[in-house]
C-alpha cells in the first residue's frame, strides 16, 4: 500500500476505534497499519503514529 493510502486507512481506523494506530514498514518493504497495542515489531520500522486524542 502506498504511504498516502496507509495514512488514510490509519486515520480512518484511528477515528473508528479511537485507538493509537501505527504505520510500519514490513520486512518486504510494504507499508501496513496496526493498533499500537497490538504492534510488537521493531520500533525502527514505525513510519508514523496516528493518535485520535492528540490536539
Amino acid at each position: 500500500m502506498s504511504l498516502n493510502d496507509a495514512h488514510a486507512f490509519a486515520f480512518s481506523l484511528a477515528t473508528t476505534l479511537m485507538a493509537v494506530i501505527v504505520i510500519f514498514r514490513a520486512g518486504d518493504g510494504t507499508l501496513s497499519v496496526s493498533p499500537a497495542s497490538e504492534y510488537d515489531g521493531d520500533t525502527a520500522a514505525i513510519v508514523s503514529e496516528i493518535d485520535p486524542f492528540a490536539p
